[in-house]
């Protein structure tokens, strides 16, 4: 079925706080629109609205034909305890919901006839047939083998009826995630951040994928790549002016537009500017002139001599008209507000002493974890080495940090750490803001010699206000604890920076800001990340590939 999703004048937010309004997008089959804009402009708060999750604080959402299935797709992979990788598939593609209502209606059906005044049972029941076929339940079972099969999730460790989603690694979860992604029979797909935990071959899989999708596509994502490969429109929310701006063409297209727009708003606010400031200038200048000749004419002209006061009076009233006129210029001035500055990430990564010119070494070192072994690895990272890390989901990138970093011991080998090393890290769990306890509290005991006013600056200035800090850290969004983890990184000096999957969940500002922050840090770099245009602009001196369990120079 084909399905266009029409948005008109919606507003979204809070009740106490309006995030975007006056919105107007039309989605229609073929569109992908790319939502981008700062953390907390409202991107997945849009995505709710349109998915009829969240109603909006004005404005309406329609959907033709009513009966279209929209799907949304929620940032978080959420893994409810207990759910079997079948069921979370089920649940995400809608099938599970589709499923009860199918059997609600046929126990409805096959119950007395009791529906005076309500929808005829028969009705409904061939409703919810509809969409039941719709959603593809009718042969779920049948298509999700192969999916995950094509996916490399056909192995012992994962078996969709028996697996638990909580037993599966990030990357796993991505693919899972991914699965449902391709197993749905959406009209039209709301994406929130897909790319997170994806490989580069997963990453290959999606752009393929909303490629080849005939209904329409909206999707929220900061991986820049992604984006210039799949969107066909953009669509920005700008917090700071406040605006909802819909730009047709891709991705590139919009940069240049969203530059060539942000000049001339600057340009046309200080031309009025000038204009408005020279008025005034001659306005305050003729009012003194005026004044002037008046008290000078008073001081000169005896009372008596009367041409000469007519001729004082007259050069007052004529300097006065002046004024009057250029009051009048200004204030049929056209107002021109001034651009307001958006709020922008702005840090350094602190520096520690220069640590021992080893920092790490592994010789013929192994680690057995079940199954898969990493090694053997003979490495060394030397000080102020910058190495990119990449390779597939699984494949021992993360248990190879563990390695160089001395929180795994080899089953084999030898591994060892330099002296002085001083560790900053930003891992893929964003582990160290995880848990219980108040935003504030953790901060303060990662660093002990800071007082509880300098540390909430800090936090202030990465975007954590008063509301952030005393708030537990299990209720922070994956981009605030992302921003937590940065504010960490320059409050402690360090001297190796290890960073795993850093862009998830900034935004792209953000991005741009840490890649700034990275080309003056001089210590040494361990950075793990399937972003490819990160891995473009970062200055790096070597590049591992991590692939079934073997390291390789590439």
């Amino acid at each position: 079925m084909t399905a266009t999703l029409v948005a008109k004048h919606v507003a979204g937010g809070f009740a106490h706080r309006t995030l975007f309004e006056g919105l107007d997008v039309t989605v229609a089959p073929g569109d992908v629109i790319g939502v981008v804009g700062a953390n907390g402009a409202g991107k997945s708060t849009l995505l709710r609205i349109l998915a009829g999750d969240l109603d909006p604080l004005d404005g309406v959402v329609s959907i033709a034909p009513a009966d279209a299935f929209v799907g949304w797709l929620p940032q978080e992979h959420e893994r409810v305890p207990g759910e079997t990788v079948a069921a979370y598939i089920a649940r995400r593609t809608g099938c599970a919901d589709a499923t009860r209502a199918m059997e609600a209606a046929a126990a409805a059906l096959a119950g007395p006839d009791d529906s005076v005044g309500e929808v005829d049972p028969a009705t409904a029941y061939s409703a919810a047939l509809d969409h039941w076929l719709a959603s593809g339940a009718a042969d779920l079972d049948e298509r999700l083998p192969a999916v995950l099969a094509d996916l490399g999730l056909d192995s012992d460790a994962v078996r969709p009826e028996v697996t638990l989603m909580t037993a599966l690694s990030g990357g796993q979860a991505a693919r899972v995630g991914l699965a449902a992604l391709v197993l749905s029979r959406f009209d039209v797909v709301l994406l929130d951040e897909p790319t997170n935990d994806l490989d580069l071959d997963g990453l290959a899989r999606l752009e393929q994928f909303v490629r080849e999708l005939r209904g329409g596509v909206v999707l929220v994502s900061h991986d820049r790549e992604f984006l210039a490969r799949t969107v066909t429109r953009v669509l920005e929310l700008d917090l700071a002016q406040n605006t909802t701006t819909v730009f047709g063409g891709g991705y590139e297209s919009y940069l240049e537009e969203r530059e060539v727009g942000r000049r001339h708003r600057r340009e046309q606010y200080e031309e009025f500017a000038e204009k408005k400031a020279d008025l005034v200038a001659r306005a305050r200048t003729q009012r003194e002139w005026s004044s002037q000749g008046v008290r000078n004419a008073m001081r000169k002209a005896p009372d008596n001599d009367k041409n000469r006061r007519r001729a004082a009076t007259e050069s007052s009233e004529k300097q006065a008209q002046k004024v009057r006129q250029m009051e009048s210029r200004i204030a049929r001035m056209t107002e021109v507000a001034e651009p307001r500055k958006e709020w922008t990430l702005e840090f350094t990564i602190g520096a520690a002493a220069r640590s021992s010119s080893v920092v790490a070494t592994l010789d013929n070192a192994v680690v057995r974890q079940g199954d898969f072994v990493l090694g053997p690895v003979s490495l060394q990272v030397d000080a102020g080495q910058r190495i990119g890390i990449t390779g597939p989901n699984g494949a021992g990138k993360s248990t190879l940090l563990r390695l160089l970093l001395g929180r795994r011991r080899p089953d084999a080998g030898r591994a060892s750490l330099g002296a002085n090393v001083a560790i900053g890290e930003i891992d893929q769990a964003r582990a160290d803001f995880t848990g219980a306890g108040r935003l504030v509290d953790r901060f303060e005991q990662r660093v002990p010699s800071w007082s509880t006013a300098d540390v909430r600056t800090l936090l202030a200035k990465f975007g954590l206000r008063s509301d952030h800090v005393e708030r537990e850290v299990d209720e922070l969004s994956p981009g605030e604890r992302t921003r937590a983890g940065l504010a960490l990184l320059q409050a402690r000096g360090i001297n190796v920076l290890v960073l795993d999957e850093p862009t998830n969940h900034l935004d792209l500002a953000a991005i741009e800001q840490l890649e700034q922050a990275l080309e003056t840090y001089d210590g040494a770099l361990l950075l793990v990340t399937h972003d490819r245009r990160m891995l473009e602009n970062v200055r790096l001196d070597r590049a591992w590939l991590v692939d079934g369990g073997r390291v390789v120079e590439s």
